[in-house]
């Protein structure tokens, strides 16, 4: 678990993507901890939860593209950045889908100018989201970090494509880059409605059955978001002890083989309204059915394991939820 509050005081640390779920969360910690937070913000989002609970204008600030090399080169430079957290991307498969050419430019494209702008200023290290979904489909499961990166539709490949760029920019030009490949994040903070978990805790909360769009038996794996915090910093921290680790990636996950039928009822379970039976609408088929990954590496390598796993994660979800819908609706 990452405690070592020392190594991050006066630590200069930009953090891109910072008004994302995890950026979120692990913009506080690192402020928290002692370090100089500077945020890369591409878009105004007031329904964020680093600007609801004030932290957006409590940290240096930088609003710009990804892909504007420049103004990354500038950044670096003047605020003399020590290590970077890069979460900017377009997340959204849907999206990915709709619109492929905006997500391949944010997600590889601003990757690569992101590891050159770094390259070229001296930056100590950077940390890069990868995810799960960066495997693509494989009949060998769970993921393993020496499994091959074959995504085939557009989300997927724009992670396979900047996992596999950083793994570049650390071997041939000696770049500090640790690879973070999560399950599927959740955690308060998380306005997109149309993921499970926040769509299903807000549905229960109207008294409504969520519906579920597939067939309720896709297998996901999942990760509460301050266990997502303790995992980039634990990396940070093993990486600037053993740079030998470059260009390693590392996967953190729960590895529990949920069903959407099963995390629904896990959350109905903890909302006390298991009444309200999910209905199963199977109209969404076109995803992977299974991923779930091996978290060994992690756990032998790094000494991470998750403090709050599935079921306090998602009480503490939960509780966000309420109280957020609450104050929603007494503002309204």
């Amino acid at each position: 678990m990452a405690e070592n509050n020392s190594f991050w005081k006066d630590r200069s640390v930009l953090v891109t993507g910072g008004t994302g779920l995890l950026g979120s969360w692990l913009a506080p910690t690192l402020a928290k901890r002692g370090a100089n937070v500077v945020l890369l913000v591409r878009d105004g989002a007031p329904r964020s939860l680093l600007v609801r609970d004030g932290w957006l204008n409590r940290l240096a600030s930088v609003h710009g593209s990804l892909t504007d090399e420049g103004l990354l080169r500038r950044t670096m430079a003047e605020y003399s950045v020590q290590t970077v957290f890069h979460l900017g991307a377009q997340t959204l498969v849907g999206v990915a889908k709709a619109d492929p050419v905006s997500t391949l430019e944010t997600n590889v494209k601003g990757t690569w100018m992101l590891l050159e702008a770094a390259r070229q200023t001296g930056v100590q290290q950077v940390l890069v989201a990868s995810s799960d979904k960066a495997y693509g489909e494989s009949p060998n499961l769970p993921y393993r970090e020496d499994h091959p990166l074959i995504g085939q539709f557009p989300y997927e490949v724009s992670k396979s494509c900047a996992d596999l760029i950083s793994q570049m920019y650390a071997r041939a030009y000696k770049l500090q880059v640790g690879i973070v490949r999560c399950g599927n994040l959740f955690g308060g903070g998380d306005l997109n409605y149309s993921r499970l978990i926040p769509g299903a805790v807000r549905a229960t909360v109207n008294g409504e059955k969520f519906k579920i769009r597939s067939d309720g038996k896709f297998i996901r794996d999942f990760l509460y978001v301050e266990d997502a915090v303790e995992a980039y910093l634990c990396l940070a921290e093993h990486l600037a002890a053993n740079p030998a680790m470059a260009g390693e990636a590392f996967n953190f996950g729960l590895g529990l083989k949920l069903t959407m039928l099963d995390l629904v009822d896990k959350i109905l379970a903890v909302m006390d309204r298991k009444d309200l039976v999910p209905i199963v609408e199977n109209i969404a088929n076109n995803e992977i059915r299974e991923q779930y990954m091996d978290s060994a590496k992690a756990h032998e390598r790094l000494g991470w394991s998750p403090l709050y796993g599935m079921d306090e994660g998602l009480k503490r979800t939960v509780a966000w939820y309420r109280n957020h819908l609450e104050r929603t609706e007494s503002a309204s």
